[in-house]
């Protein structure tokens, strides 16, 4: 699909000076011999020499190990890589190693109130404190920590705690119901509980005490639980739970240790979406995601000491992991806990100017809700710090990308990400020292061997396919939890392309290696043998001023032609009428295809979305098909679950 090369951004010769990409390539040529004109051959040799590249990653970043490493990769076979046999070494340990102590480490705000800033010193000191809690409350190498908490300070150090000894991280935030909790947790068995006692968002605040009752009750492994008092500092506790203040009270001043753990041993557990059965608990180790977030945040995200690291995240997604991960390059990271829309959609905005963010991340969602507002960030706040912008969760559109420009900071790298839980990172996305062109991902990151395969198998360029990984990366998933067979983790990964890795998007990548995410493959409306990304529907179904939310549905019937229907969000009093949906309709023949035109358009009350923010094209495609709903959706991992009703109720009515 051709796609207009237009140029929204360009390196300075400052910006290539500065970046820390040539200084990556200066030192390959000084230490290895390696000359590499340009990023592009670079990333090839990243992907086809990838013990060699992997090693010069681990020795650039001087990655601290008590035990060295006999080899890099004994073997590319995927699933089963075995990085870095023979290392020892400890996340927690490589991140505090980098710190300046008297240096920022967190800048921690909410919707309102004082906020405040944590040195890398009261980090390290609170990290030490919560270690030797957890390790007097008998959590070892190996034992789960869970935490029911929001996106604060404590949840850091609390991870980092867990790290240092050698135990496994998981958490959710508060806003999530007990059931998806449970569908978490409960899976891997977890020895201590972290919760707080309420969040706020919005403007008001949500008492979790009833919610932390039932996850005691439904975590029968717990053998202790210890409370964050957010909403009332005086309040009582029951029985049977302590205060986070008197664990640290009591806690004894000793030094942070770190227990050495091989390469592949488990750092956290993170968990699909889950729009169908349990969700499925993804286990990360300490030197995949040690390396993968060094080479990410720095190589690509250009993060500096005196950078000022933001994304909008809850401790439910990835990104929250990926955001800690900043640190590693001593970068101050930034947390803020609450609604992006409050009090208005300026609210982030406002935030950057204050602390003065410079790499602000957000995800495709907000920006898209920033434009409907019809706010100018750019007039009403002094955003010239900013230097990048990251936007993922979702395909950005080309109208997205503009906006961007010319309402944030004309000046700023706009890098559109692309990733996921599976690995916890992103794998296509930025590169400082390339063009950045409107509705593009700039480039497959370094070590990611992205391709785009067709049915068959084989690469293709300038065509959309199925967006594979074909050789191992670090930070893929050692296993699932309670998968001893893998036989789930290999069905979710490599049952279409044996020993590839097949992530389940659909991507055109050009001859220039800019790529364009079309939304999930299996999603996708095939028409006439032309398939198209929902993405590209909602582009132009959602620029519509009527237009809140969309979504598009293929539905192929055993018997007769595939029907298309489009389901329409819309303003406040505005009702569906004729000549909307005749507008609708030939916008999208114009923009996208006359094959791609809705057969008919319905108005709805709120689109079907996961916890973690995505739209459930799939679970919402088999109940319109006849799946019952508890088999094809997971509503305890739902945000909205009452939306499916009406899915429910138009699948019979069309049955009538």
């Amino acid at each position: 699909m051709t796609r207009s090369p237009e140029i929204l951004w360009q390196p300075s010769e400052q910006t290539l000076a500065d970046a820390n990409l040539t200084a990556y390539l200066n030192w390959l040529r000084t230490t290895k011999s390696l000359d590499f004109p340009d990023y592009p051959s670079l990333w090839t040799w990243s992907v086809t020499q990838i013990e060699a590249f992997w090693a010069s990653i681990w020795e650039y970043f001087g990655i601290l190990a008590s035990a060295p490493y006999t080899e890099v990769l004994p073997d590319r076979r995927m699933p089963g890589a075995d990085w870095f046999p023979g290392a020892r070494l400890n996340y927690a340990e490589n991140m505090f190693r980098r710190a300046e102590r008297s240096g920022t480490a967190i800048l921690y705000r909410t919707e309102s109130g004082p906020g405040l800033e944590l040195s890398w010193e009261e980090l390290h000191t609170q990290t030490a404190k919560l270690a030797a809690a957890f390790r007097d409350l008998g959590v070892g190498k190996g034992d789960r920590v869970v935490a029911y908490l929001p996106n604060i300070p404590e949840t850091v150090a609390a991870f980092l705690a867990t790290a240092s000894l050698g135990a496994v991280w998981s958490s959710c935030p508060p806003d999530f119901g007990d059931r998806s909790v449970l569908d978490r947790f409960s899976q891997i068995e977890p020895k201590l509980l972290l919760a707080v006692d309420g969040y706020g968002w919005a403007g008001k605040e949500f008492d979790r005490m009833a919610v932390v009752g039932k996850l005691r009750g439904g975590l029968p492994t717990v053998e202790h639980t210890i409370l964050i008092r957010r909403l009332d500092p005086d309040r009582l506790v029951p029985p049977g739970i302590t205060k986070w203040d008197d664990m640290l009270a009591s806690a004894p001043d000793t030094e942070l240790e770190f227990e050495q753990v091989p390469f592949g041993h488990p750092l956290w557990v993170l968990y699909s979406s889950g729009t169908t059965g349990l969700p499925k608990p993804i286990v990360h180790g300490h030197g995949g995601v040690l390396l993968e977030h060094l080479k990410t945040t720095h190589l690509h995200l250009d993060l500096k000491p005196d950078d000022r690291f933001f994304w909008f995240t809850s401790t439910g997604w990835m990104m929250w992991n990926f955001l800690v991960g900043g640190l590693l390059n001593g970068t101050p990271i930034v947390l803020y806990d609450g609604a992006p829309n409050h009090p208005d959609m300026n609210g982030l905005w406002r935030l950057a100017e204050e602390v003065g963010i410079t790499y602000f991340g957000t995800g495709a969602a907000f920006i898209q809700a920033c434009m409907q507002a019809g706010i100018d960030p750019q007039r009403d706040f002094d955003l010239g710090r900013v230097r990048a912008l990251g936007s993922t969760g979702s395909p950005l559109s080309m109208d997205g990308f503009r906006w961007v420009y010319e309402h944030v900071n004309p000046g700023l790298a706009l890098e559109s990400f692309s990733g996921g839980t599976d690995l916890c990172t992103g794998f296509i996305g930025g590169v400082r020292t390339q063009p950045i062109y409107a509705g593009e991902l700039q480039s497959p990151l370094l070590g990611a061997k992205i391709q785009a395969f067709d049915e068959a198998g084989e690469p293709v360029v300038r065509e959309v396919g199925e967006l594979v990984i074909s050789e191992p990366m670090p930070s893929m998933p050692l296993h699932f939890w309670n998968d001893p067979d893998m036989e789930r983790y290999k069905e979710s990964y490599f049952e279409m392309y044996p020993g590839v890795w097949r992530h389940g998007d659909w991507i055109e990548i050009n001859e220039r290696n800019g790529c364009v995410i079309y939304g999930r493959s299996d999603a996708t409306i095939n028409r006439q043998g032309v398939r198209m990304g929902t993405s590209e529907i909602y582009r132009v179904v959602e620029a519509f001023d009527e237009v809140v939310d969309s979504l598009v549905i293929d539905l192929e019937f055993l018997e007769g032609e595939s029907y298309l229907p489009l389901f329409v969000v819309l303003k406040e009093g505005v009702m569906l009428d004729n000549d909307l949906v005749a507008r609708i309709k030939l916008k999208l023949r114009a923009e996208v295809s006359p094959r791609h035109v809705p057969d008919e358009v319905f108005q709805i009350e709120e689109v079907p979305y996961t916890l973690s923010g995505k739209k459930m094209e799939v679970p919402v495609r088999k109940i319109l098909l006849g799946v019952e709903v508890g088999e094809a959706a997971n509503v305890g991992a739902m945000r909205n679950a009452g939306a499916l009703d009406y899915f429910l109720d138009f699948r019979n009515s069309q049955a009538d």
